[in-house]
């Protein structure tokens, strides 16, 4: 008998299971069955949906990592000036006073604005550091403009995070997110599909038998890779 697709299967997992599914019964000839034609056209939309939502997750929490980057040389660059403005030469301690002025403008408040003011009070920082006789300052403190580039370095690649984020946000803009998308797919393939298949290979053994054996494996070794998950996580808690 066909299993149904485990609930606690990951929405990468269930997206995975739906487009196998989809693969498979492509390669059948079934296309005349019009209840299960009209089952696999809605699985296509759903997954295609469910994709969306997946790839709009990742560039979200990519665009998280990417600002976290930024914020550590952000924290890197005000413990440094902390420890060169006691430092005991004289010339060091008033360089890392002359950049610790420009820092202060901004200071590491910064780090809890949102993302587009954020980014607007770096790049404002980033230019007030950039000016001669703030870099004649920085080129006296060792470790300073290296954790400077470091901070240029994150603010670009948080930068290209955030347009890939609002691309992809605004590709999918009406999709529901992927959690809901999930649902909606799992209750298509055991409500329906799983549910349809298993009558359909008792009626018909010699049309649906292949398929659904061939459904039964996808989701069997789907829910294989859960259990193995489940239980490995069991014994970690405990």
């Amino acid at each position: 008998m066909i299993p149904i697709l485990m609930s606690k299967s990951r929405v990468t997992e269930v997206d995975a299971v739906s487009m196998r599914m989809i693969g498979a019964y492509q390669t059948t000839s079934l296309s005349t069955d019009t209840h299960l034609s009209e089952m696999f056209i809605d699985l296509e939309s759903f997954s295609a949906a469910l994709t969306a939502a997946i790839k709009r997750s990742k560039a979200e929490s990519d665009l998280e990592e990417k600002d976290e980057a930024r914020d550590q040389p952000l924290r890197s660059l005000s413990y440094l000036l902390v420890g060169y403005l006691h430092h005991p030469d004289q010339a060091v301690q008033a360089a890392a006073e002359l950049v610790d002025d420009v820092f202060e403008k901004y200071g590491l408040r910064i780090i809890h604005e949102s993302y587009a003011s954020e980014s607007s009070l770096i790049a404002s920082l980033l230019d007030d550091l950039s000016k001669p006789k703030i870099q004649d300052a920085i080129a006296l403190l060792p470790g300073c403009a290296d954790t400077v580039a470091a901070l240029q370095t994150a603010q670009v690649a948080f930068e290209a995070a955030r347009i890939a984020y609002e691309q992809e946000k605004a590709e999918e803009s009406t999709q529901a997110n992927a959690t809901k998308m999930k649902a909606d797919v799992l209750s298509l393939i055991n409500d329906k599909i799983v549910v349809y298949l298993r009558a359909m290979e008792l009626v018909d053994e010699p049309a649906y038998g292949a398929f659904a054996r061939t459904v039964a494996t996808i989701i069997a070794e789907n829910n294989e890779v859960v259990k193995k998950r489940r239980k490995k996580d069991e014994v970690v808690v405990e």
